[in-house]
């Protein structure tokens, strides 16, 4: 496996990370950042926003994951790219999401 496509599933691990908090907004019926708000990710989007950057970051993340190299979630050189991006991406959310929606991240640093 070539290091671009290490690269490629370690970002789509990152999409698919990021997709989670706005779907699960959009599901709820809740208004969520995104890029479009404004201020553009910090004011709040409608569900119905949040609902199509939720699926077009699952489209990129499965674009980078399965349309790149032959991705096998059974071996750990597959998985562990798309991991280690799946953990950055939900660390980089709690930190940014947390800030802005008043997130105890305080007390644990």
């Amino acid at each position: 496996m070539s290091i671009l496509t290490t690269i490629s599933y370690f970002f789509g691990g990152l999409f698919t990370a990021n997709a989670a908090p706005h779907l699960v907004s959009a599901v709820m019926g809740r208004r969520f950042q995104t890029p479009f708000s404004k201020p553009p990710g910090r004011g709040l989007s409608s569900s119905l926003v949040n609902a199509l950057w939720g699926f077009t970051n699952l489209v990129i993340a499965y674009l980078l994951t399965y349309d790149i190299g032959y991705f096998d979630l059974h071996l750990l050189r597959d998985a562990v790219p798309l991991g280690a991006g799946i953990l950055s991406g939900t660390i980089l959310c709690a930190l940014v999401f947390g800030r802005a929606g008043g997130g105890n991240l305080e007390k644990l640093l």
